[in-house]
């Protein structure tokens, strides 16, 4: 079922496994910022935890879809599983962002409201896949594809907020 996407969820899930490591080296290199203070662990929880859950999502969906045995009823089963899941989490960062008072329309949309749309979108995958409907794949490569790209922008925003913190001069 899924041997004519092969290629692409290899370079999917290559591509997430290299950011997460990416971002694991990034991060270990400024833990200067990141403090046991409540505004440094919530500002993790809201915005770097997200990039990591979301590039593993990715990569978890690359692996799935690369079992050599999936059928589209197994694969329409965890799909829509890990896709309920993701979306509540989405949903719970999108309302952790819109709270957030030094977030602004692009950390709103990129951190909450395009990932929540892309787990959605996998809900609506996962009812195509198990009515045997191939659609659903190009809709999933589609959403996989936008979640990546998201989040790149995601982590790259993370990285410069990151980087103004450390060279941030001390305050007297």
């Amino acid at each position: 079922m899924l041997s004519p996407w092969h290629e692409f969820y290899e370079l999917l899930g290559t591509a997430a496994a290299a950011m997460i490591a990416l971002l694991f080296v990034a991060v270990s290199i400024a833990t200067g910022v990141l403090t046991q203070e409540p505004e440094s662990r919530r500002n993790t929880a809201t915005y770097m935890s997200p990039v990591v859950f979301h590039y593993a999502n990715v990569l978890f969906l690359s692996l799935i879809a690369l079992v050599p045995t999936q059928t589209f009823e197994s694969f329409g089963v965890v799909l829509g599983v890990a896709a309920a899941s993701s979306v509540i989490y989405s949903i719970v960062v999108a309302v952790r962002v819109h709270r957030n008072p030094i977030s602004d329309l692009p950390d709103r949309l990129c951190y909450g409201v395009i990932p929540a749309f892309c787990y959605a979108s996998g809900l609506v995958v996962a009812a195509l896949l198990l009515r045997e409907n191939p659609f659903g794949l190009d809709l999933l490569a589609g959403s996989a594809l936008l979640l990546l790209v998201i989040n790149i922008r995601n982590a790259w925003d993370l990285m410069i907020s990151l980087a103004r913190r450390v060279n941030r001069p001390p305050s007297p």
